[in-house]
C-alpha cells in the first residue's frame, strides 16, 4: 500500500533511514518527505515538459511575457537539466540552487509585465520553498547546516 510505496522511495534516498512500523504507518517525517518531494518534482517536470512542446497555451504565455516562442524549447530543457541534478543525490544541493536561480528569472519576468504580486509574482517563490522543504527533509547534509542545533547549558 501507500506506506510502503513511500518507505520504498524513502529509502533510495541517501542518508534517509525510515521504516513502516508493524500497525503499517510510516513516519510523519517520511510521509512529509515524500508528499514534498514528489509535488515539486511532478510540478517541474509538468512545467519543462509542456515547454518542450508546440502548444498554443505556452506560445501565449511567452507572448504575453514579452519572450519569442523560439526560446520556450531552451527554457524548458534548462529547466529540466536543474531538475535532473536535483534530483540526482551528489547533485541535489547545486540542482535545488540553480533551480532557484531559474525560479528568479521568472519572478523578475512578472515584476516586468506588471502581474499581480501574490498570485503570479511569487508564485515561483512558492515552488522554492517546497523545494528547499523537500530536499531539506531528504538530505542529512543540508539538515546538518541549516538545521538548529541546540544551545548547551
Amino acid at each position: 500500500g501507500l506506506p510502503r510505496i513511500i518507505e520504498q522511495y524513502s529509502e533510495s534516498i541517501p542518508g534517509v533511514q525510515t521504516s513502516a512500523s508493524d500497525s503499517g504507518f510510516i513516519s510523519v517525517s517520511a510521509f512529509n518527505q515524500a508528499v514534498f518531494g514528489l509535488l515539486i518534482v511532478l510540478f517541474l517536470i509538468f512545467d519543462g515538459v509542456i515547454k518542450l512542446l508546440d502548444i498554443a497555451p505556452v506560445a501565449e504565455s511567452f507572448t504575453r511575457l514579452g519572450y519569442p516562442t523560439s526560446v520556450a524549447t531552451g527554457i524548458g530543457v534548462l529547466e529540466l537539466i536543474c531538475l535532473a541534478l536535483y534530483l540526482v543525490p551528489r547533485t541535489s544541493i547545486l540542482g535545488a540552487i540553480l533551480t532557484t536561480g531559474f525560479l528568479g528569472g521568472a519572478i523578475a519576468t512578472h515584476l516586468r509585465v506588471g502581474y499581480p504580486l501574490f498570485s503570479h509574482t511569487l508564485f515561483p517563490v512558492y515552488v522554492a520553498l517546497l523545494l528547499w522543504k523537500g530536499l531539506f527533509l531528504r538530505d542529512g547534509r543540508l539538515r546538518s547546516v541549516v538545521a538548529p542545533v541546540p544551545a548547551a547549558y
